[in-house]
């Protein structure tokens, strides 16, 4: 029976890609050094598909990252039990140091982390913004969650 229920409020992977295009925060879990989970809210955008997200370089995910690459993902929503939805990635979490993809990922998560219009994924972005966001980003580096397993749930179907 339990199956069934289960089976019922999962969401389809089109589902899944859309929820998480309409979302922009997610909790991210990674393993401190004493096997302790780390648990952070962070804003994200898609790339190639992927919750990507950038944070400083020397910050307690990336030092866990780099120690044990293994990252669980959390994108939730809903107030009322049957209102809830979400998904979870279990996965690694990938360190790029890369300057071109972690730009396109800084604009997107800077432009709404300082309130401004969200651009798309690669669309120009006012350049006197940009020059403020580049600098921010000079401290940091790009997380991509690379899922070996998706978990979805949406209690609306049931």
């Amino acid at each position: 029976m339990a199956g069934s229920k289960r089976d019922k409020i999962k969401m389809t992977p089109e589902e899944v890609a859309s929820y998480l295009a309409d979302n922009f925060k997610v909790q991210v879990a990674t393993v401190g050094r004493d096997g302790e989970p780390h648990l952070v809210t962070m804003f994200y955008t898609l790339l190639d598909g992927k919750i990507a997200f950038t944070t400083y370089k020397a910050s307690q995910k990336v030092l866990n990252l780099r120690r044990n690459p293994t990252m669980t993902c959390l994108v939730e929503d809903g107030d009322e039990y049957n209102d809830l939805r979400g998904v979870a990635l279990y996965g690694r979490g990938l360190v790029i140091e890369d300057p071109g993809p972690r730009s396109k990922v800084g604009m997107v998560v800077g432009s709404r982390m300082a309130g401004l219009p969200v651009p798309e994924i690669g669309e120009p972005v006012d350049p006197v913004i940009a020059e403020g966001i580049e600098q921010a980003l000079a401290k940091r580096v790009l997380i991509v969650m690379d899922p070996d397993r998706v978990v979805s749930w949406d209690h609306r179907k049931a």
